[in-house]
This record gives structure tokens, C-alpha cells and sequence, in this order.
């Protein structure tokens, strides 16, 4: 098993170019199986949740290729719409093929997802969805068995709580459906809207990407484009707090503020410079001291549970006391003992709030990585303490994170990465 060996106290400056969004290709590749044309995507990044992905539209049949940031993707010898267990719990976004498979066939047969390390993620508003779409479906040894007579069929499905997975897959489902279709409180995530902006492309009819309330006209059939993938807002807010918890200054190429306002915010009270330029955004921490504040995950555009432990990570050297509500999944706390090992300050009230009071320093430790943003949370807070980090476990950063290592490297960090044995 690898890990991540640093030394801390180095100001991380200089540039570094943010990919395309995992939570936007995974979706996008799915929605390939829609056509029998070819989808390409541009701006891929190379991260084993991409490489799972590819694994189950061959299962299914379809012809993949990945070359340098290309992905293509032709879906015209679908022989099989079932995405069996030992694929699909290697990761719960295999669980999107549902709707298109559906959508374009008629039927699948999904593996249910199982657990998952930050909380239960139920798929029963996906199964909702379906169903309201006319679809039959049951739970049968562990799969989900869907089937349609005929094609789906276009009605209202409302979600009693915000979903990003179920939102696409009931667009990936309804947009070949006959009729129309009306998604009430659908999550509006710019990787929602990128998903139906590929759509478009295609040549289905979707109204109110990025709103609350979709609106989806069903088209007989959809053919191929070339789509150039949303930048990743996760991984910009992750090297942004980089630059900050190292007091340096980064140039993040191909960073929005639009994609993430609320983090920006947050960084900027806490006092960072955050500035655009050009194609991207400058973060500047030379020189500041950090305040501290109290944030709360929420739906976007709220502040995203997905940035909650990197910010963690810069709240534990801020001055003051500073707290975090975690409002999306319930055991998404893991890391905090890990920054404790390396000297933070950090009480959790009850499972959902930590309280951090600020501290002069960090010290390296061993620390155990729990999962994919917990890992980074951890990298970040080695960038900043005094002395040796070694982070076990790191195969997680490995889903969500292109080249880390090597990008903070250029940036100036003394990190490496340590060969292990292959996880079993």
C-alpha cells in the first residue's frame, strides 16, 4: 500500500492547471450509453474512479479509449445492461448507468452500491425516480432489477431531499422517455449542469439546468459530441487552502470564482487574497494570519461537504475558535483524530459539529487516511507542520486527485510518494 511521505514549512507558490471535474465525467460517461455515436470528452484527469468507470461500460460493451486527456466513448454494441457487484462496489457512481441503461433499453440490472466509508447514501430516491418514469422495479439477491414496457414515460418526480446522484440519473433516464418530465427540487450543481449541457449537445430538450426545476421534453434519439469537461471546484478549493495553510500564493489556471463562491468567501474571511486573473484565480497567503470562522455544509451553492476537511485542516493554525456543522453525511469526521495526532486542537459535540480552537503549530505524524478528502485534509496539514507526515492509505487520493503529489512538488512541497504492496 503506498503512502505520502512530507516535510512541512514550505510556502507553496507558483502555478498549477485545474482538470475537468470527476463528479462531472463519471456522470458524462455514463450518459454515453444514451447513443450508439461516439461521446468525446476532453479534459479528463487520470484517477482510478475514471479507470472503474471504464471498466463497467466495457462490461457492457462499449468501446473505450483514453489518450492524454481524451476519453471516447461508443456505446453501439451494448450486449449486456447489467453492471455486476465486483464492479460496482469499487464505486457507488457505477450505480448512474441505471438511468441510461433504462432509458435507451428498456432494462438493467444494477449491483446496490453498499457502504460507504463517510455514511449511508441510500438509493432509494434513484428507485423513486425510476418508478415514476414507469419503470418496474425490484430488489432481487442484491441487485436492482428495472424494466419498462415500451419506452419510459415522462411525468413529475419531486424529491423530498436534494440528490445530485438521483438528479442525473433521472435526466439520463427521462430524456428519451416519450412526454415530458418535471424534476422538482433537483439539485443544482454545476456538474448537474454540465451533465445537461452534454445533453444538449447530443440533442436532447432540457429546461433549468442549474435551477431547482427541471424540465425535460423526451426525444426519440440522441448522437454524439466532443464535450470539454467543467473544471474541478473541489480540487481548486483544495490547492487554494494549500497556498493558504503554507502562507504562499498559488495561480490556479482554470479555477472560476463561479464555481465555488462560498469557498471563497470562507477563505477570504479567514484572510486570504483571493483574486481573478486571466483564466484562472490567484490565492495569496504571504504574510496573513488567519481568522477564524465557522462554517456548515449545505446543498449547493452552499459551502460543499466535499471541501469541509481541507478547511478543517487551515482552521486548526487559524487564530480563535472556529467551528464546523456537517449537514450532509453523518460520519464525515474521521480525520479529526488524525489532526490530532499532528497537534490540532478539534472537539466534536455530539457526530454532526467540531469545535477547533487555533494552535501556533502543527507537528508531523503518522496519520491514516480515511477517505478521499480526509486524505487530502491530511496532505495539507503535513504541507504545514513541522517536521516528517507520512500518510497511509493514499490509494484514496488516488480517485480524486491527478498527480498530486507531482503538481505540489513544482509548487515547491518536499513530498513523495512511497511504494507499497498492492491493496487486496
Amino acid at each position: 500500500m503506498d503512502k505520502i511521505r512530507i516535510v512541512g514549512g514550505a510556502p507553496l507558490k507558483g502555478h498549477v492547471r485545474i482538470k475537468g471535474a470527476k463528479n462531472a465525467v463519471l456522470p458524462l460517461m455514463a450518459c454515453a450509453l444514451l447513443t450508439d455515436e461516439e461521446v468525446v470528452l476532453r479534459d479528463v484527469p487520470n484517477l482510478t474512479d475514471i479507470r472503474t468507470m471504464t471498466d463497467v461500460l466495457v462490461h457492457l460493451g462499449a468501446d473505450v479509449s483514453f489518450e492524454g486527456n481524451v476519453l471516447r466513448i461508443k456505446a453501439a454494441n451494448i450486449h449486456c445492461c447489467e453492471a455486476p457487484y465486483e464492479l460496482v462496489s469499487r464505486m457507488r457512481a457505477s450505480f448512474w448507468v441505471l438511468g441510461p441503461l433504462l432509458g435507451r433499453f428498456g432494462h438493467a440490472k444494477i449491483s446496490l452500491p453498499g457502504g460507504c466509508a463517510i455514511g449511508t447514501r441510500p438509493v432509494d430516491r434513484h428507485l423513486y425516480a425510476m418508478e415514476q418514469l414507469g419503470a418496474d422495479v425490484q430488489i432481487q439477491n442484491g441487485y436492482v432489477v428495472a424494466k419498462s414496457d415500451g419506452p419510459l414515460k415522462g411525468n413529475k418526480v419531486i424529491f423530498q431531499l436534494q440528490t445530485m446522484g438521483g438528479t442525473m440519473n433521472t435526466i439520463m433516464a427521462a430524456v428519451l422517455a416519450k412526454g415530458r418530465t418535471e424534476i422538482i427540487n433537483a439539485s443544482a450543481e454545476p456538474e448537474v449542469t454540465d451533465l445537461a449541457r452534454c445533453l444538449i449537445e447530443m440533442g436532447a430538450k432540457i429546461q433549468g439546468a442549474g435551477t431547482r426545476r427541471l424540465v425535460i421534453d423526451g426525444v426519440d434519439s440522441l448522437h454524439g459530441t466532443n464535450h470539454t469537461v467543467i473544471p474541478d471546484r473541489i480540487e481548486a478549493a483544495t490547492y487554494a487552502v494549500a497556498a493558504g495553510i503554507t502562507g504562499g500564493e498559488i495561480y490556479m489556471e482554470n479555477a472560476f470564482l463561479h464555481l465555488m463562491e462560498d469557498v471563497v468567501f470562507t477563505l477570504t474571511y479567514m484572510g486570504l487574497d483571493v483574486i481573478e486573473k486571466n483564466n484562472g484565480l490567484i490565492v495569496k497567503a504571504t504574510g496573513c494570519e488567519l481568522r477564524a470562522t465557522d462554517i456548515a455544509t449545505e446543498e449547493y451553492p452552499g459551502f460543499p461537504t466535499d471541501v469541509q476537511a481541507q478547511v478543517m485542516a487551515l482552521m486548526c493554525l487559524a487564530k480563535g475558535t472556529s467551528s464546523v456543522t456537517e449537514n450532509i453525511f453523518e460520519n464525515r469526521f474521521m480525520h479529526v483524530q488524525e489532526l490530532v495526532r499532528m497537534g490540532a486542537d478539534i472537539r466534536l459535540q455530539g457526530s454532526r459539529t467540531a469545535i477547533i480552537h487555533g494552535v501556533p503549530k502543527l507537528s508531523g505524524a503518522q496519520v491514516m487516511a480515511s477517505d478521499l478528502r480526509a486524505s487530502a485534509a491530511l496532505v495539507l496539514a503535513g504541507l504545514a507542520a513541522e517536521g516528517e507526515t507520512i500518510v497511509n492509505r493514499v490509494y484514496h487520493l488516488d480517485r480524486g486527485y491527478d498527480q498530486l503529489e507531482q503538481k505540489m512538488r513544482v509548487l515547491g512541497a518536499d513530498i513523495e510518494r512511497i511504494k507499497g504492496l498492492p491493496e487486496e
